[in-house]
């Protein structure tokens, strides 16, 4: 399976050369990155080059003129990706706060599903241990105030470290998603579950990252808390069905 992992990327120089080394170092065939670059100033653009001539054919670089947003990185990375014949597409971040090795499992878990989602909140996953109390129930409780409002089982609807299948990517109206921030990920999940594809929950350990500044920001997290709101009454005509022949965890 041809599987493209898109890797969004702003200020990732430190952090890119490392992730890609190990990411080709997974005992998966057919892999390739697609770094979406957004005119990073620290020259991550420029990194992600080299890396595509070091690896000839198996890294791809989109850049980007400006700093554009999550939504529009990943659907401008779905496009290329699935044009270039991936058969999975994968996302994750550039930050080592998701271990590439769980992507071999993920992978496993896409024979029996459309959807896998790495999750720090099913038996087996977890956060980082440094993080403060408060960091953690912030994560908790918003991933709880989304799944409430939507009426979603998902344990993880904010995770980062997901694999689609290509069909769901060609057949889901992406063109319907709005958000600019991290609830992109959230109308993503929402819009495919109530399409009725069928989701697979991988435990994640979620690390905080080794190198680089940490891009989460109040508006960011406003936004999101807004949003949910209006991904309720956005998708109300999608429809829905019993949620227990769509969810099987890891």
């Amino acid at each position: 399976m041809q599987i493209t992992v898109i890797i969004p990327t702003y200020n990732e120089a430190e952090n890119l050369p490392n992730l890609v080394s190990v990411l080709f170092s997974l005992p998966l065939t057919g892999l390739k990155v697609l770094v979406v670059d957004d005119n990073s100033p620290d020259g991550t653009g420029r990194v992600a080059d080299e890396l595509a001539g070091k690896y000839d054919g198996r890294v791809f670089v989109y850049h980007r003129a400006a700093k554009l947003g999550l939504r529009t990185a990943y659907l401008d990375g779905f496009k290329k990706a699935i044009a270039d014949g991936a058969q999975a597409v994968a996302q994750m971040d550039a930050d080592f706060s998701h271990n590439p090795a769980r992507l071999v499992e993920m992978a496993k878990a896409l024979e029996d599903a459309d959807v896998v989602l790495g999750s720090r909140y099913v038996p087996g996953g977890s956060l980082d241990d440094n993080w403060p109390v408060w960091r953690k129930w912030l994560s908790a409780f918003g991933n709880f105030y989304a799944r409430t409002i939507l009426g979603l089982p998902l344990r993880d609807i904010t995770t980062g470290f997901r694999l689609w299948r290509r069909n769901v990517i060609l057949e889901m109206p992406l063109n319907r998603i709005q958000s600019n921030g991290y609830i992109f990920l959230v109308e993503m999940a929402y819009m495919a579950y109530s399409l009725e594809y069928k989701f697979a929950q991988v435990p994640i350990h979620f690390a905080d990252r080794r190198w680089g500044k940490s891009k989460m920001s109040i508006k960011i997290q406003l936004e999101a808390a807004l949003r949910v709101w209006q991904v309720r009454f956005n998708f109300r005509d999608l429809h829905k069905k019993g949620k227990d022949a769509r969810l099987t965890t890891i």
